[in-house]
């Protein structure tokens, strides 16, 4: 297929950027890894790779735009989680850290490809990631865990240690499975595993914060 967009082409092919996004993030999940092939991303979208350069200018844009799919939606999750007011604090921390292991379990690659984008982009990038994705969560957090010490039902801790609690048990889990692979022969991310994973990631690290 050429990677020359070809007179005739239609490049508004409906859902063809979804398509894309969708399919890098296939690739991603099932290889264990953080970057693409085009020749791979065309053959197994059925598109044009050239469609990356008219919907994303590039390689690293599609990426970019697979982080701001992925993590638009942790940010609203995380909003509308604050803003229910008819849980608890626990509830609420309960609620996120399962959502957080469920969304690495779906995106197994994304802390990974969010430390890639902040190392690699220019330091406008860089600070355009951070201030739209990684300090709306520092502030969920001091929320989180402020409302929760504020009621007695949490002891007070760091919030930005706490940050770095959850993302790294869910995603050290999910971006493992040669540690599976080869230490217990498993390496097939099951929904079973998932959930054994969330109920024991939820119960440990509520019984580090929980004030009793």
């Amino acid at each position: 297929m050429s990677s020359d967009v070809q007179k005739g082409d239609n490049l508004e092919t409906p859902g063809a950027r979804d398509l894309l996004l969708q399919t890098a993030s296939n690739i991603m999940r099932e290889g264990d890894v953080v970057d693409i092939s085009l020749s791979e991303l065309s053959l197994r979208s059925g598109l044009n790779s050239a469609l990356v350069k008219y919907y994303f200018g590039n390689k690293a844009g599609l990426l970019k735009a697979l982080l701001d799919r992925d993590m638009e939606n942790i940010v609203k999750s995380v909003d509308a989680l604050l803003a229910k007011d008819d849980m608890s604090p626990e509830a609420k921390l309960r609620r996120h850290i399962s959502k957080c292991i469920d969304t690495y379990y779906d995106y197994p690659y994304l802390n990974r490809l969010l430390m890639r984008l902040v190392r690699d982009s220019d330091e406008a990038e860089a600070k355009r990631i951070a201030d739209q994705y990684l300090l709306p969560l520092h502030r969920a957090y001091n929320r989180f865990i402020g409302e929760g010490v504020k009621a007695g039902v949490f002891r007070p801790i760091n919030p930005q240690l706490f940050y770095f609690t959850v993302t790294g048990a869910a995603d050290r889990f999910f971006s493992a499975r040669l540690v599976l692979k080869h230490c217990f022969d498993q390496d097939t991310l099951t929904e079973q595993l998932r959930d054994s994973y969330r109920e024991h990631t939820v119960d440990f690290i509520m019984a580090g914060i929980l004030a009793h």
